[in-house]
Parts: C-alpha cells; sequence; structure tokens
C-alpha cells in the first residue's frame, strides 16, 4: 500500500522550515514554530486548525497549497495545527446517521454519497453517526457545501467532542472518500 506524504512550511510560498511526514501528526508545533503552507507529495491528508484534529478542517489531495488561510477560509487563525493521512480504502462504504446525540431520534443506513439527508430521508439533522465501513467526509450544508469533517470507521455520539462546536452546527449532507489519491 502506498503512503501519503505531506510536507509543512512555516511560511506562506512553501518559505522557512519545513517539516515532512507520512503519519497523523496530532500537535504540528512540535516540529515547527507554524504551519502557513504545505504541499501534498501523495496520497489525502486532513489538516486541521487545532491540535488533536480538532476545529476546522479541510481534505487536501496531492498538490500545492501555499497560502493555509485561503485554503482553510480561516481569518482568525491561518496555521494548521494537525494533519490525519487518510488511508487508501477498498471495499464497501457503509454508514448509520442519527437525528440525534447519542444515536438517538430517526437512523438511516447509507452506502453511497447523500447530497441532502432532508430530500433524501426528511431528516432535519445529523447529530450522531456509527461508520462501520470507509472514510467518509460530513458537511454542513446540503450539495457536499460549508465546513467539513473526516469521519473514519468508529462511533461519533456527539460531533462538539470533536471540537465541531458552533452555533447550529450540524451535517446535512455526506460524500464516501473515494480518490485513489
Amino acid at each position: 500500500m502506498t503512503m501519503g506524504r505531506i510536507i509543512f512550511y512555516e511560511d506562506k510560498n512553501f518559505q522557512g522550515r519545513s517539516y515532512e511526514t507520512s503519519n497523523d501528526c496530532p500537535e504540528l508545533t512540535s516540529h515547527l514554530s507554524r504551519c502557513n503552507s504545505c504541499k501534498v507529495e501523495s496520497g489525502c491528508f486532513m489538516v486541521y486548525e487545532r491540535p488533536n484534529f480538532m476545529g476546522q478542517q479541510m481534505l487536501v489531495r496531492r498538490g500545492e497549497y501555499p497560502d493555509n488561510q485561503r485554503l482553510m477560509g480561516m481569518s482568525q487563525s491561518d496555521c494548521i495545527r494537525s494533519s490525519r493521512m487518510i488511508p487508501m480504502h477498498r471495499g464497501s462504504y457503509r454508514m448509520k446517521i442519527y437525528e440525534k446525540e447519542n444515536f438517538g431520534g430517526q437512523m438511516m443506513e447509507l452506502m453511497d454519497d447523500c447530497d441532502s439527508i432532508q430530500d433524501r430521508y426528511r431528516m432535519s439533522d445529523c447529530q450522531s453517526a456509527h461508520v462501520m465501513d470507509g472514510h467518509w467526509l460530513m458537511f454542513e450544508q446540503p450539495h457536499f457545501r460549508g465546513r467539513m469533517m473526516y469521519l473514519r470507521p468508529g462511533e461519533y455520539r456527539n460531533f462538539r467532542e470533536m471540537g465541531m462546536s458552533g452555533k447550529g452546527m450540524r451535517f446535512m449532507s455526506m460524500r464516501r472518500i473515494t480518490d485513489i489519491c
């Protein structure tokens, strides 16, 4: 299996000190004083505005990202603080989504992308999930728009515990990560 590789730079436009990794990195400041640009040599990664894979996040694929502020759309914190490598998944995709926290309320099972839980399932909200197979991106708005969150196999009882706080934060569309990164 091919591993991903990402290089982080302290300054914009790939300037300053750099740090290269193929692994998850819960705290980039243990390697660099800040991170304002990055290059993905191979694979796919999620990059996060806060340590320990918390806060606003963005999927980055192979390519160059000279300005993290534009990439992340962050106004106050323009630095990447942590990153997670997304492993290649071959096989089926399966996830149960729940209307309420702690697997409460209406439940639906997904095996493919859903551009609007409101239109497809008449669900007004998704506040917890159980990913059985595959890697998924959850989006705050229908049609894969707005803030996103990466989910790998596991149980997610409360999205706020993952640093996704915010007034009215909810997930309205979901997409499988099927890229050959």
